[in-house]
């Protein structure tokens, strides 16, 4: 149970990463932002497949396309951060 918590964590890390290398501009995340945002990337991908497949993890919980789907989950997910903190005033 450990060891999969550690490899989501290492996904997550991953595709955090090749998410705010595919966005073009700045961001200023550190390591458990990076992290989150993978996390968060799993999730809107896993739930954008399941929407438009109708498919589930039934076959096994790491799959290749599965990581592609967190990596799109996530370039989502930075693009939807940067718009809600574009809009908050500058103090």
């Amino acid at each position: 149970m450990i060891g999969l918590f550690l490899v989501l964590i290492v996904i997550g890390f991953i595709a955090g990463i090749l998410a705010r290398a595919i966005v073009p501009g700045k961001d200023s995340m550190g390591f458990f932002s990076t992290v989150a945002l993978g996390l968060v990337g799993s999730f809107v991908g896993g739930f954008i497949a399941y929407v438009l497949f109708h498919r589930d993890a039934t076959g096994g919980a790491l799959q290749p396309s599965g990581f592609v789907g967190s990596v799109a989950g996530a370039v989502i997910a930075l693009l939807v951060f940067r718009a809600v903190n574009n809009r908050r005033p500058i103090r």
